[in-house]
């Protein structure tokens, strides 16, 4: 029995030993995820010198098991006895960031750049750096690319030797004859430059990035295009001209369209990082080339960022900016043959008005909104939709009525029932933005007009389309202006419009309530379980079941049970069985 006792301990470790040997992947993939249980089980002495060995030299396994482990070891301080053992994670996690598959790489220097913190100025040059400087001369290119994301995270807590030897070590991966050890560096440049003293910055970062943004291969060129942005936030406003934007220049112009591409989706981080000056004289004709490029995307990624420009353009110039160089581009683009261009332009110029101002926004801008609202692309269409609030609170109401509103009109009566259908789904927005008495006098005829439509979505968007009217404007409003409309359909001789009365009645009866409900809707619904046709009747068993817990007690038993049970009786099997529903559904059997 006591030679059981002390194999208990031992029992953990073999069961991980088993899994892990395991054929099933799964089995693995648990015992992996149970690591921590397994680790506590076998004390910290036990962790450091029996389980982690193990697991360092069993790292040839499927990528799934490799990234659950390099997950796992970044939480493994306390485990091996806290940070004064830390160090003892190091072992697997360094061969974990050479394996091949990208994703357990990235999470091995993830969890190193974690436990990194856990370590001593002291232990961190002992034992973590001779660990980067490994990885950074090692043969493979996994392990050089891996080496650039752990620079930044030990340079602050080393001794200037140490930095200088980092430094180094980074400049030589930056010219790396591996495309993608120089990409990886790049996408580093930037978080390795803020931890870097202002005068290193200059001295071995700028060269750099000079040298990695007119590299051969146009993947690190617009990485370093992202670096850029860090790099110039942190030199002095004098340095920038000279150091930075001759680099910047070039890549807004670079031959490959990614790169520009690049320099168009950070351009707004660009012009904070610059100032107001070196905006004026070099972004805006650099802004203007990009809204001209020849390539959709990036006049799409520009477009996007027409609003954030105009917004961050020094206030002294910017209504002379945007009219005389933004706008005219704008102009172009209104028209452009990609609609991934128009649609992004779309989604950002209705806040330019607010930048403009009254009269710039009715003379310039309203044409091009006009324009967008007939796109035949539906996208950009419902992104000027969904922006009218901005422009009703620059120029008013009474002028979008008159400018805008016929547009609108014309495409909730289009010949094509998917526009109108667009609209429909914009209503509620646009009822909520133009107001009740506005809605009342000019939308209310459209919305009635849907219900009828000849195209059932039409149909069934324009019902819940009500709903979301009385939810906004009130029930007392749809007492007086929809639900006379709504049951006045209930004698249309067209059995679908009948039906849709039934269909807008269990759309409103939970917004109008019981007493509007009770009092008028219920009375039509009772009327048409007479209908003729068959879908009419079945439908209103179906509206009962809905209404029934809304009506009052009273006429739920008085006025609605009597109707069902004779529904329950019907000739056609569905009405049938929907009227029994309702009877069970509503308890009233």
């Amino acid at each position: 029995m006591a030679g059981a006792e002390g194999d208990d301990s031992l029992y953990p470790i073999a069961v991980l030993i088993d899994e892990l040997r395991n054929e099933d992947v799964q089995l693995r993939l648990n015992s992996i995820k149970k690591l921590s249980t397994i680790a506590l089980a076998l004390g910290v002495e036990r962790t450091r010198t029996e389980l982690l060995p193990f697991l360092t030299d069993t790292i040839y396994d499927e990528d799934e098991v490799l990234l659950a482990l390099a997950e796992q070891l970044g939480n493994f301080t306390m485990l091996v006895g806290g940070p004064e053992y830390v160090h003892c994670l190091l072992p697997p996690l360094e061969s974990l960031a050479t394996v091949e598959e990208t994703v357990v790489r990235d999470k091995a220097v993830e969890s190193l750049r974690k436990i990194s913190q856990e370590h001593s100025p002291v232990d961190l040059e002992v034992h973590f750096e001779p660990l980067v400087k490994r990885l950074a001369s090692g043969d493979w290119f996994t392990s050089r690319t891996s080496a650039c994301g752990l620079f930044s995270v030990c340079y602050p807590r080393v001794s200037s030797t140490v930095k200088a030897e980092i430094r180094q070590y980074f400049r030589t991966l930056c010219s790396d004859d591996t495309p993608m050890v120089r990409r990886a560096a790049a996408s580093k440049l930037g978080e390795f430059a803020k931890v870097l003293e202002l005068d290193y910055v200059k001295s071995d970062i700028i060269p750099l990035f000079t040298a990695l943004a007119s590299d051969e291969q146009d993947s690190v060129r617009l990485l370093a295009v992202e670096a850029c942005v860090s790099i110039a936030t942190l030199l002095p406003q004098e340095d920038l001209e000279g150091l930075v934007m001759p680099t910047l220049r070039q890549a807004a112009e670079d031959k490959s369209w990614r790169v520009r591409y690049m320099v168009a989706d950070k351009f707004s981080e660009l012009q904070k990082a610059v100032g107001p000056e070196i905006t004026k004289n070099d972004l805006v004709p650099a802004f203007q080339s990009l809204l001209k490029d020849c390539e959709a995307e990036v006049r799409a990624a520009a477009a996007n960022k027409v609003k954030e420009f105009c917004e961050n353009l020094p206030e002294d110039s910017r209504e002379n900016i945007i009219m005389n160089h933004v706008l005219p581009c704008v102009k172009e683009l209104v028209s452009d043959t990609n609609q991934h261009v128009k649609s992004a332009l779309a989604s950002v110029i209705m806040g330019l008005s607010t930048i403009l101002g009254k009269d710039n926004t009715v003379e310039h801008l309203l044409p091009l909104f006009l324009a967008q609202l007939k796109d035949e692309c539906p996208e950009v269409r419902l992104n000027i939709i969904s922006n009218l609030d901005c422009v009703n609170e620059v120029i008013g109401i009474r002028q979008l009525s008159q400018s805008l509103l016929p547009a609108i009109v014309e495409l909730a009566e289009d010949a094509k029932w998917r526009v109108r259908l667009a609209i429909i789904e914009y209503m509620p927005l646009l009822a909520g933005q133009l107001g009740v008495e506005f809605f009342d006098e000019k939308l209310n005829s459209l919305c009635m007009a849907w219900l009828v439509d000849h195209v059932y979505a039409i149909r069934e968007a324009a019902t819940c389309n009500l709903m979301k009217l009385v939810e906004k404007f009130g029930a007392e409003w749809a007492q007086n202006t929809i639900v006379p409309k709504v049951l006045g359909m209930a004698n249309d001789p067209n059995y679908l419009h009948r039906m849709t009365t039934l269909f807008c009645i269990n759309a409103l009866c939970e917004a109008c309530g019981e007493e509007i409900t009770t009092k008028h809707m219920l009375p039509i619904v009772l009327k048409m379980s007479n209908d003729q046709v068959a879908n009419v009747r079945f439908n209103v068993a179906k509206c009962l079941q809905k209404i029934g817990p809304v009506v009052d007690s009273n006429s739920l038993q008085t006025e609605v049970k009597p109707v069902l049970e004779k529904l329950a009786t019907d000739q056609d099997m569905d009405v049938k069985y929907f009227a029994q529903e309702a009877i069970s559904v509503l308890a009233l059997a």
